[in-house]
């Protein structure tokens, strides 16, 4: 009888080892899961942040020569004589 108990505690413990070694594994799956994501989520915000700091330059670039053309044509339309011939 004792030996029945001992083998009964045995696989009990060799359920309980592959329970926790399957329980690791999934964590482990869900970390690394978690650690590429992070990662691009990283790379995501560095080229987003590059784009839209081109994009902002060149919309600077775009209000300077509408600013510019607008003083232009307050002058123009301020001073008709500029056009006559």
């Amino acid at each position: 009888m004792v030996r029945a108990g001992g083998i009964t505690n045995a696989v009990n413990v060799g359920i309980a080892v592959q329970a926790d070694w399957e329980n690791r594994e999934f964590i482990s799956h869900i970390s690394l899961n978690v650690r590429r994501l992070f990662d691009f989520l990283v790379q995501f915000e560095a080229t987003t942040k590059s784009k839209l700091a081109s994009l902002n330059e060149k919309l600077d670039t775009l209000e300077r020569r509408l600013e510019l053309l607008d003083v232009q044509v307050d002058t123009a339309s301020s001073n008709p004589s500029l056009f006559a011939t």
